[in-house]
């Protein structure tokens, strides 16, 4: 497990896998906008040599229901970054689309989350990987089969997890 004093930058390239989600549109753009930005500024960082993207899948909201569905993605990345760094830019890009927290649970412009990021779990006090609600979150686990269906997460192969299964509140837009 990876404590807070191994955090520190690397020349070894890890695969990761980064949740996008977006629900409000702002100034700087719609929900899908908000999502191509992000993926367009992962494709130009000079730490990150690889990057795919899930479709884009629509869900419903966890938490207030009283606001916009979401527009989900996963993408995986190759990145030499460390994983606070690798937070960071996470964060960067959530300011970059206006990000404004309101409330827990509410809309945003855009939701960053680093969801799996090399083999060993994660557990800071900034960060802990494997996110703790991947398990249950179809808007996750779905849009991460359809990039590695043979993707093991903590010894539990990602098809046998009941989420990655249930598609209810959720659909495939492209």
């Amino acid at each position: 497990m990876m404590t807070s004093s191994q955090s520190q930058p690397s020349s070894v390239t890890q695969r990761g896998y980064l949740g996008l989600g977006s629900n409000l549109t702002n100034e700087r753009g719609t929900p899908k906008q908000h999502i191509e930005r992000a993926l367009a500024s992962l494709s130009k960082h000079e730490a990150i040599a690889h990057v795919r993207c899930s479709s884009l899948y629509a869900s419903k909201p966890m938490g207030p229901q009283d606001q916009p569905y979401f527009i989900n993605a996963v993408v995986e990345i190759d990145s030499s970054l460390s994983p606070l760094e690798l937070l960071e830019l996470c964060q960067q890009l959530e300011q970059q689309a206006n990000r404004i927290r309101l409330r827990h649970w509410g809309e945003r412009s855009l939701d960053v989350d680093i969801l799996l990021y090399g083999d060993e779990p994660i557990q800071l006090p900034s960060l802990t990987v494997p996110h703790p609600g991947i398990y249950e979150r179809n808007f996750v686990l779905i849009p991460l089969l359809e990039l590695n269906p043979t993707l093991i997460i903590q010894g539990k192969p990602i098809e046998d997890l009941p989420a990655s299964q249930d598609w209810s509140g959720l659909k495939r837009l492209s």
